[in-house]
Formats: C-alpha cells, structure tokens, sequence
C-alpha cells in the first residue's frame, strides 16, 4: 500500500447552507394559479430572511467577490474527491442550474425590485379569482378547493411570521374575505353530504378538511355564518376525537387549528404525541418514521417544518425545535431540497425558529494524530465567511498512522460536520471493505443448466469458470438516508465482458436509474435514491483463460462525496 493524500474538510456552521438556498423564484409566460402563489409566498419569506440580519448580504457579498465556490453547486465541489468526474455524469446540466439558483440570491437584497415583483404576483391572484372566492389550477377550470384552501393558509402564515400584513390592504383583505367563506360554504356542503346519508357517527375527517381548519384558523376576525356554525363544530369534533388517526403533517395542522380555536389541551396532547412518536439520533436530530409519497400532506421536508412551527408555538419546547432543525439540516447535507416551496418552509424553520444559529462564529478545535490544526493565523488554510469551511490535505510522505485519530471539539450551539479522505494505491484483489450510511455487498454467480432448468451458483476459490460461461453480478445496496446524485460503479476482471452494452434508463423495485455501460465498469446514476435496500444484477460473458481481478464496486453521493462506500476485491480464475 502506498499513502498518496489525506484531505481533512469541515464546516463549522452548516447553518449558512440554508442563506445559499433561499429560493428566487422567476416569473414565467404560462403560470398555474399555484405557481402564482408559490412564488408570492417563497420570494415573501426569502427577501424578509435575506434582509432581517445585516451580516446576512455581507457575508453573501463575501462569498460573491471572495469565497466564489461557496456559490457553486455541491455536485461542482471536490472533483478530486470523487470517483467519476462531474463531465462524465449525467447531471452537468443540474449542477449549472444549482449555481444559478445560489447566484439568484443576491437578487433578493434588491427590496425595490422584490416589492414590484411581488406586487404584480399579488395582482395576478386577484384577477384570477373567481367570483365565487374560489381559485382554479389553470384559467377556465373549475375552482379548486385545495389550492383555495393553499392560498388562503399561506397568506395567513405569511401574516403569522410578521412578513405581510394581510389586513393593510382593503384589496388583498377582499380578495382573502371571500376565499374563506367560499371555504366556509365547501366546508359545509361536506357535512350536508355526511348528515344527509346519517354517517355523523363515523370518521369523515380527512385532509381537505384538515387543511381547511387550519386556514380557517389564521381568520377568527372572519366570523362563521350562522348557518354553518353547526358544521364548523362538527368538523372541529373531528379533528378533537380522530387526530390520532392521521399522518404527522395533518396532526401537525389539527394542532395549531385547535389550539388556536381555543382547545389548547387538545393542542398540547397532539405535541406530547408527535414528540413521543419522534425518533432520536447523535447525528440526525429528531425526526418521524412515516410512509412519505408525492402528495402535498407527505412531504417530508414541509412536515419537518409545519411540525417544528407547531411545536414552537403551542408547547414552546426549544430543545425539541433545535433536535429537529438538525434533521431539516442533514437532510440538505446529502440533497437538494425538494421543490421552492420545501425550501422556503425549510430555510425558516431552521433561520427564524429556535436558537439563533447564524449567530454561532466560532471555530472548532480539530486534533488529528497529536497535532492540533491552527485556524486562526494559518495562512494555508483558508476559512469560508459564514459557513467556517475549510479544507486542508497531506501528501503521501505526510501522512502518518496516527493521522486516521480525529478529534473534533464544537464549541457553537450549532451542529457541524467534516470528513477526512485518505486516497491510496493497493492491488484491487486486496482493497477490504469500507462501509458509511452506504452499504454494499457484490457478488458473482454462474448460471449452470440443470435437469430442474436454470441455476445460479456462487462463484468461490473453488468455482471453475471457462470461456463462454456466463457470470452474474449481484450487487446488493443498503441506504440509511435519502439521497440525491448517487453513483454506482462495478468494476470487471478483463476476462469478462458485458452481454449489455446498450445504455439505458431502467426502472426496477421503484427506483429510476441510468445504467452506462465502459470498457472497463458498468456504471449506474441515481437521481433520486430513497432509504432502503435495492439489489443491481447484470450478465457478463466469460471470454478469455487467466487470473484476473475483478475489481471493487465503488458507490458515492456525488451531492456530499464524504457519503462512499465500496466493497471488497477479489479474484477469479478462468481456465
């Protein structure tokens, strides 16, 4: 084995990842009223982070004219770290749009331009209202109840978080007035609907209704019509008796919709659960087991947020709001926030909720072997405003055996995080097993023809193989987080070569991916891989006589290339 280099790199405040993604949301010819809204409401909370801290723009001038790579996108970052170049993936067009978006923030320093820009979204709800209150998704459509609903919610949370007095303006306070009580009749056809076929007695809440009670709850100057007072009570019963029943994101609205209904016991009985429910991890925070899936009341990342907003209003538990804001913060360590509206949510509950984390600037004590690293007057380690990045690197006749020792001291209230890389030469077949949160296990199977049919036997020490036999690789892939931008490489012996040489996108066990096909690896890229265990198989043909290796499978986050993992090398032999 030969040392070639050891990279230390660390983040003191990865707080100031969420200032790099706060979204700019463009406008575009051909808008969804939600698109519509969506901007109005991520630029609102985007400029009034961005412009409620001082440091906040000076630090971003910093990284505009100084630290220029805190601009670039994760997956342009530590080429040199990473096992496939960022050309030869298929995401060069995703890093580019990354960049961009973290350029973008600078526009929202511009409050003349933003004022106007949010103004003219404003308008362009008011004109596609409906008469009736109501929005529709596209112009012509019927209303929509949910996006009604949407707007109506997220208004009221804007006005709640002191960004947009709602009632200043006699026109954005119409436009709102009549939405609620179109919501108001909705809600009211529902329990006509539910009397009328004498099922009072069951359960009827469900997430339309949830969400109703919870925007209903940012209006109680709005008063419910007499005629409907009955269903509002019932549908308030619902959410009081079936709460339990439901997922977190809709325990979390019913929480803060009775609580400020005035049902606090309730409100707090709903806290105590969703707390004792949560899962408690030293390097995740706190954070919930659910069956996430595309709908908007299983988004994980808007549950995170919508629950530490709950817990931080009705129950005011610090401790848990910062357990959880770690999570929210971890989660952006391997991935790219979702959608704009994810992000927006995000951002605050991790800037504008619990402990004041962008204001934690101190520098950790980082011990590696015996020597303690100076950050302070080093001129060969430069460190990041903000953030507290640095990277430092040793070469090969540096590093020492000691050096795999690190001891890190936080001195913030804030988590931080770092990785030590150590890059060496060794012969594949000798190369031992490395696990992180990614997991592999690869192995070769012969498929032989018996008098039952098809058989695969493991390929050992002891396993003949012969030119013509075909050999198949299983690579089984066990993932504690969700991850974006994964690359999987499965390296061959020379004596073997792929029946498969068409690329191709596959789908299998409910992932997409793109499977590449070289000279010497087969390759696969994971836009998206969800927590889980997936298994990759494929044929290889056995070609030539010899002793080869067959190399090692390698797997990196190409997002955070400090999560990789590969398996061991071996051998075959081909006679």
């Amino acid at each position: 084995m030969q040392n070639y280099n050891l990279t230390l790199e660390f983040t003191a405040n990865p707080a100031w990842y969420a200032i790099q993604a706060l979204p700019y949301m463009m406008e575009y010819p051909y808008e969804c009223t939600e698109q519509i809204f969506n901007r109005f409401y991520a630029n609102s909370i985007a400029t009034h982070i961005a412009n409620s801290n001082p440091k906040i723009k000076k630090v971003f001038e910093d990284w505009k004219n100084i630290d220029t790579a805190a601009l670039l996108s994760n997956l342009e970052k530590n080429q040199e770290l990473k096992y496939a170049l960022l050309e030869e993936t298929p995401w060069v067009l995703d890093a580019q749009d990354e960049s961009e978006r973290k350029k973008r923030v600078g526009l929202l320093f511009d409050l003349i331009r933003m004022a106007d820009e949010l103004s003219r979204a404003e308008q362009k709800l008011r004109e596609k209202q409906y008469s009736n209150g109501g929005w529709p998704w596209f112009p012509g459509l019927p209303e929509n109840r949910y996006i009604t609903q949407y707007i109506v919610a997220g208004f009221g949370h804007l006005e709640r978080l002191g960004i947009k007095d709602i009632r200043e303006n006699n026109s954005t306070w119409e436009m709102l007035r009549k939405a609620v009580l179109y919501a108001d009749i909705r809600m009211y056809e529902d329990y006509e609907w539910i009397k009328k076929h004498g099922i009072l007695d069951k359960k009827n809440i469900g997430y339309i209704q949830a969400q109703y009670l919870y925007g209903r709850s940012y209006y109680l100057d709005i008063p419910v019509d007499e005629k409907h007072k009955e269903a509002f009570d019932y549908w308030k019963g619902q959410a009081q008796q079936y709460w339990l029943s439901n997922n977190k994101y809709m325990q979390g609205m019913i929480a803060l919709a009775l609580y400020r209904l005035y049902d606090a016991k309730t409100a707090k009985d709903i806290i105590k659960s969703i707390i004792e429910n949560a899962v408690f991890n030293d390097e995740m925070g706190m954070y919930f087991k659910e069956e996430w899936g595309w709908c908007w009341y299983q988004a994980p990342i808007e549950t995170q947020a919508l629950l530490i907003e709950a817990i931080d209003e009705i129950s005011k538990d610090q401790d848990a709001v910062d357990l959880m804001k770690i999570w929210l913060l971890k989660q952006k360590q391997v991935q790219d926030w979702k959608t704009t509206k994810a992000t927006a949510e995000a951002c605050y509950a991790l800037l504008l909720r619990g402990t004041n984390w962008l204001a934690e600037t101190k520098m950790p004590e980082i011990k590696i072997g015996s020597e303690i690293l100076n950050l302070v007057d080093n001129p060969e380690i430069h460190i990041e405003s903000g953030t507290g990045y640095f990277k430092t690197s040793w070469k090969g006749e540096e590093i020492k055996p000691e050096m795999g020792s690190v001891t890190v001291t936080n001195k913030n209230q804030v988590v931080s995080w770092g990785s030590l890389y150590w890059q060496y030469y060794e012969q594949l077949d000798k190369i031992t097993p490395h696990e992180t949160p990614l997991k592999i296990k690869k192995q070769l199977f012969l498929k032989i023809n018996s008098d039952t049919g098809e058989k695969i036997i493991p390929v050992d020490d002891k396993t003949k193989l012969t030119p013509g036999d075909i050999v198949q690789v299983r690579i089984e892939i066990r993932v504690d987080r969700d991850m974006e931008f994964v690359h999987l490489k499965d390296m061959r012996a020379s004596g073997f070569e792929p029946i498969n040489v068409l690329s191709t996108h596959k789908y299998q066990d409910g992932l997409w991916y793109y499977e590449n096909t070289r000279d010497a690896a087969t390759n696969f890229f994971m836009d998206w891989l969800p927590k889980g265990t997936y298994v990759f198989e494929y044929p290889l043909r056995v070609i030539h006589k010899g002793d080869f290796s067959n190399g090692i499978t390698t797997m990196q986050c190409m997002y955070a290339p400090e999560f990789a993992s590969h398996s061991e090398g071996v051998r075959v032999k081909v006679e």
